[in-house]
């Protein structure tokens, strides 16, 4: 029987992908192809190589072999909009920056004539914060947020583009056991309407959330998340 996701279309594919560094590769042969609305956990050791594999996916890095191609509607193309929350953040929480300016950075290539936002780019931002339950934080100052405030913060400016795919490196770094409840709930729920990349240690955590199981550890396998 052909289910609701196998009939979804694909929207990047990995073909016998070897990336690293320096002529040293860190992954080897990755074949995987992510669907509209997969929820892709991708888990391993630190060093194992999992960085390595999420810039190779988002074309950050060359492939030393093989290939990885974008998809829309069926039809390779060479773009496809991506929301990224890294695992480091490089914002000073000292800069007197307020939280809307931070989530309006993620509509930078949408900006209107002269290189400015208008209303429209910030009624984008408020509907983000709106959707991750911190609105009321638009006009605070960044240094004032909690960790899990301003990780919930950079995760609306990931998502405030409405992005065709939501990548997310260990997002539950640095942030408490209550905050990091709410970034699983909240992801959760993106994945209904977007694919979603996530990379963490917490594999118990990604099989009760994610469709599939990527596991990299100098070889790199993939299996259903049921596995």
């Amino acid at each position: 029987m052909t289910t609701e996701r196998q009939k979804m279309n694909n929207i990047i594919t990995i073909e016998h992908l070897t990336a690293g560094y320096d002529n040293r590769p860190q992954v080897i042969d990755v074949n995987l192809s992510v669907k509209e609305c997969d929820f892709i956990g991708i888990v391993g050791p630190n060093g194992g190589g999992k960085t390595t594999l999420l810039k190779a996916m988002l074309k950050l890095i060359q492939p030393m072999e093989g290939s990885v191609k974008y998809w829309s509607k069926g039809v390779e193309t060479d773009y496809i909009s991506i929301g990224y929350l890294p695992q480091y953040n490089n914002i000073d929480r000292e800069f007197p920056i307020l939280v809307e300016d931070v989530v309006i950075q993620g509509l930078n290539s949408q900006k209107g004539l002269f290189g400015r936002f208008g209303k429209t780019h910030y009624q984008k931002v408020y509907d983000a914060l709106d959707k991750l339950h911190i609105a009321d934080l638009a006009k605070r100052h960044i240094k004032a947020l909690s960790g899990g405030q301003l990780q919930r913060v950079l995760l609306a400016r990931a998502i405030v583009s409405n992005p065709d795919v939501l990548v997310l490196d260990e997002p539950n770094t640095y942030i408490d056991r209550h905050s990091e409840d709410l970034m699983v709930e909240m992801v959760t729920d993106m994945a209904k309407t977007r694919a979603v990349i996530m990379v963490n240690h917490n594999v118990a955590e990604l099989q009760q959330i994610a469709n599939t199981i990527v596991e990299v550890d100098e070889m790199v396998t993939v299996r259903p998340a049921n596995a």
